[in-house]
């Protein structure tokens, strides 16, 4: 899963050597996705619809494998 986040936002991206995706173990895995200042607005979205979208991809790749994940997008460090 961690994977396709960060294929997806890797392909949605200007800088895509700046995209950094960490996964935290637990009984709900947690996805935190990074990405450069400037390329945070295309990974959110207008109103949030790129995040929610991602957010919706990963929940059907989770649920084939029988898992429930959150993915949070994280200001850049």
């Amino acid at each position: 899963m961690k994977d396709l986040i960060e294929y997806i936002a890797k392909s949605l991206v200007d800088n895509p050597e700046d995209v950094v995706v960490t996964e935290s173990g637990g009984n709900r895995p947690r996805i935190e996705l990074s990405v450069a200042k400037n390329d945070m607005g295309r990974v959110i979205g207008k109103g949030g619809k790129v995040a929610n979208a991602i957010r919706a991809l990963l929940r059907v790749a989770a649920e084939r494998e029988g898992k429930q994940v959150t993915l949070d997008v994280t200001e850049p460090s």
